[in-house]
């Protein structure tokens, strides 16, 4: 039967941090196979791995830093000289392939590597059953192109690493090293099956444009023809000099961008990070001419309530969950603001005392029934594993 429990500290020594979060996280579990890691980025991550490799030596770790804190069945987790929550997964019959490469030219053939390297920490040379991706916000649409090239389409979860302050801080990490730029994944080989509930659990409006014009894949320079922050200034009625820069970021969360897939199941958020001098949007996540944008909406309420919501699909998908891995976006985190209590309740109560972890990101990765592998922004990717 496959078990996981999890661990947190906000102790200001990094390495104590580790050493307390994972003599929790053990629980007098056996078999440890692997164990998921989300830290502060104002922690020494090399002494609080060390800290975590003390107490669980030789097991494989992987995450990244988090934004602003974790949520576990404890509650959020914060602290003002740092933090970290960690989950152990234990099972006698799962094997697992943790690898990470670091950015060096051409991303998909990193990709590409990487895939192979996890096939070959973990003794295989088949696809695994479902994996787990970890990369920094930049180019995780390739670094997944070039994973697929090498495995196909397997089903996967995961999300991008962050800091606190959107400032280029954050670090991707695995047992073996720390790295800010590059990407990180853990394949499973296992008959424990996993679900997934991706969504951006925002509404669609009537405010639907084609993208016309593209300054790269991350720079949305037109929609109908006309100047992108323009049109989307219009669309809410909103002064365009009032989402300049960064101000766009935080104005977007309550009615970001979507793209629905071609079977209509899945709206991938589009995050607008920034308007430009120049009336164009930076996005998060890549785009494509010809393609239409829907403008999205949700309120703050709506934004918490869905954290809940989000749970029971999960729930409704599975039979007996060892373990949820949550992966909220670190935008929607801020626009939610010190109602972080409120999201912690929410999960909590849903649930249902089985073991939880959630991370913020600035990026998520999943999908939705028979669509594709997906990357975006301001979503929800929340996964659960079963017992046996």
């Amino acid at each position: 039967m496959l078990t996981a429990k999890t661990g947190t500290s906000v102790l200001e020594d990094a390495k104590s941090a580790g050493m307390e979060a994972a003599e929790k996280a053990k629980g007098g579990q056996n078999d440890i196979k692997m164990a998921y890691v989300y830290a502060s980025c104002d922690y020494d991550l090399k002494a609080l791995l060390s800290g975590i490799s003390e107490k669980m030596p030789g097991v494989p770790l992987i995450g990244n830093t988090s934004y602003t804190g974790v949520i576990t069945e404890d509650g959020f987790v914060t602290g003002d000289k740092g933090f970290v929550g960690m989950m152990a997964v234990s099972d006698k019959d799962t094997t697992v392939g943790v690898a990470s490469v670091r950015k060096n030219g051409d991303s998909i053939a990193n990709g590409a590597l990487l895939a192979k390297k996890a096939m070959e920490n973990a003794g295989k040379t088949t696809p695994p059953d479902y994996f787990y991706m970890a990369a920094s916000p930049a180019e995780e649409e390739y670094y997944l192109k070039g994973i697929t090239q090498v495995i196909g389409r397997v089903p996967f979860f995961g999300g991008s690493a962050a800091d606190n302050t959107i400032a280029g801080n954050w670090q991707l990490f695995t047992d073996k090293d720390i790295f800010p730029d590059g990407c990180a994944v853990c394949f499973f080989y296992t008959d424990k099956k996993m679900a997934n509930k991706y969504t951006g659990a925002y509404h669609e409006t009537k405010d639907v444009g084609i993208i016309t014009k593209l300054n790269g894949v991350r720079t949305l320079a037109e929609i109908d023809g006309m100047p992108a922050l323009e049109k989307y200034a219009s669309w809410r009625g909103l002064n365009i000099d009032d989402l300049r820069g960064a101000n766009l970021l935080s104005a977007s969360v309550v009615s970001p961008l979507g793209v629905k897939d071609r079977l209509g199941d899945l709206v991938a958020i589009r995050h607008p990070m920034a308007g430009n001098d120049d009336n164009t949007i930076g996005v998060g996540n890549n785009l494509a001419v010809n393609t239409a944008v829907i403008r999205m909406e949700a309120t703050v309420d709506e934004l918490i309530h869905s954290t809940g919501d989000t749970m029971k699909e999960l729930k409704g998908r599975m039979d007996k969950p060892a373990y949820y891995l949550l992966v909220h976006c670190g935008g929607r985190r801020a626009g939610i603001g010190d109602r972080i209590g409120e999201v912690a309740e929410e999960l909590k109560k849903e649930a249902g005392g089985v073991p939880f972890l959630t991370e913020f990101t600035f990026g998520e990765y999943g999908f939705e029934q028979d669509g594709m592998n997906t990357c975006g922004g301001l979503m929800l990717s929340f996964t659960g594993v079963e017992k046996e």
